[in-house]
């Protein structure tokens, strides 16, 4: 397995089709820190840390999901990088960027607030 990111929002992206409470990912540091981002935006409930795997709780608003759509953006192949301005609300302010920058890994809004740019890994509502 190459890109570790894209399985984790992938494993995400299924375990809320099938209305799962938890999913098990790979423990990664990057892994660890796009869900420590997602828990404090409080669209995923909490992550355990199970010696190799990461366990996240998923958080549902009655029978939805929080989480609708996880979108990888930048890739291994072809990085995709945002200077702060440039750097707009995901579905009118319904969903967060994860931007990965010189001070560690932080939603757009929190990017934009310190006026930092980075590398746009991915966008989620």
């Amino acid at each position: 397995m190459n890109d570790l990111i894209a399985d984790l929002l992938a494993r995400i992206q299924n375990a809320i089709m099938r209305k799962k409470e938890t999913v098990d990912v790979v423990k990664t540091k990057i892994n660890e820190e796009i869900l420590k981002v997602l828990k404090q935006e409080e669209m995923i409930i909490d992550y355990t840390d199970n010696d190799r795997m990461l366990t996240v709780e998923l958080m549902y608003d009655g029978l939805e999901p929080v989480i609708s759509h996880l979108e990888r953006v930048s890739k291994s192949g072809q990085r995709v990088y945002i200077a702060s301005k440039d750097i707009v609300p995901i579905m009118n302010g319904r969903g967060i960027s994860i931007i990965s920058t010189s001070k560690g890994l932080m939603s757009g809004a929190m990017a934009k607030s310190k006026k930092l740019g980075g590398e746009l890994i991915c966008k989620i509502w």
